[in-house]
C-alpha cells in the first residue's frame, strides 16, 4: 500500500496546489516561466500516476475486504462509466451544452468514477484510492467555486455530438480492451 500511498500523494499533491497554495503556481510561473511549470507538474503528475496503478495493482491481490458489494453495483457501474467518458470527452472540447451544464465536466467524470468504483469494489485498496480520489474531487470542486469560476458558458451542439461520439467510443475500448491491459481486471468477464 505504500507505493500506492506515494503515489495518490505526488499525484493528487500536485493536482492540489491550488487548493491548498493558491499562489504556489503563479509565483513558480512568475520565476521560472510557464513552460518548466507545466514540466515539473506534468513530471510529477506522471510520476504519480504510475506509483498509483503500480502500487494499485500489488495493494489489491493482498486488501481485506471490508465489504462484499452486490454484483448489481457492478453493473451501475458500468452505466456510470458511460457518462464519465462522456463528461471527459466534453472537458477536453471546446464547450457545448454538456461542458456549459457541468461546468467542470473533468470533476464530475472524476467523482462519478470514484463513486461507482466505490460501489463496485469492496476491498480496502480500492477504498484507499477510489475514496481518496472522490475526497480531492470534491474539495477541487469546492476551491474552483471559491474562486469564482462558473465554468464555460454554452456553446454549439455539434461539440455536444462530438462528446457524446468520442465518450461512447472511448468507454468501448476501455470497457472491452484497455482496463485490463492497463489495470489487469477485466470489466466484462
Amino acid at each position: 500500500m505504500l507505493i500506492l500511498i506515494l503515489g495518490l500523494i505526488l499525484f493528487l499533491g500536485i493536482h492540489s496546489v491550488r487548493i491548498f497554495v493558491p499562489r504556489l503556481r503563479d509565483t513558480q510561473i512568475a520565476a521560472r516561466g510557464l513552460g518548466p511549470w507545466k514540466g515539473l507538474y506534468s513530471l510529477v503528475a506522471l510520476a504519480g500516476l504510475v506509483l498509483i496503478i503500480w502500487g494499485y495493482g500489488i495493494a489489491r491481490q493482498t486488501a481485506p475486504i471490508l465489504y462484499e458489494p452486490p454484483v448489481w453495483t457492478r453493473h451501475l457501474n458500468l452505466l456510470l462509466m458511460v457518462f464519465v467518458f462522456i463528461a471527459l470527452a466534453a472537458s477536453q472540447l471546446p464547450a457545448g451544452r454538456i461542458k456549459a451544464a457541468l461546468r467542470h465536466p473533468m470533476l464530475v467524470a472524476v467523482k462519478i468514477w470514484a463513486l461507482g468504483h466505490l460501489l463496485a469494489n469492496g476491498d480496502l485498496a480500492a477504498l484507499l484510492l477510489f475514496g481518496t480520489f472522490l475526497a480531492w474531487a470534491v474539495l477541487d470542486r469546492i476551491s474552483v467555486k471559491q474562486r469564482g469560476d462558473a465554468g464555460p458558458l454554452p456553446g454549439p451542439v455539434k461539440w455536444d455530438v462530438a462528446a457524446i461520439v468520442v465518450g461512447l467510443v472511448a468507454y468501448a475500448l476501455f470497457a472491452f480492451v484497455l482496463h485490463e491491459w492497463l489495470i489487469g481486471v477485466p470489466v466484462i468477464a
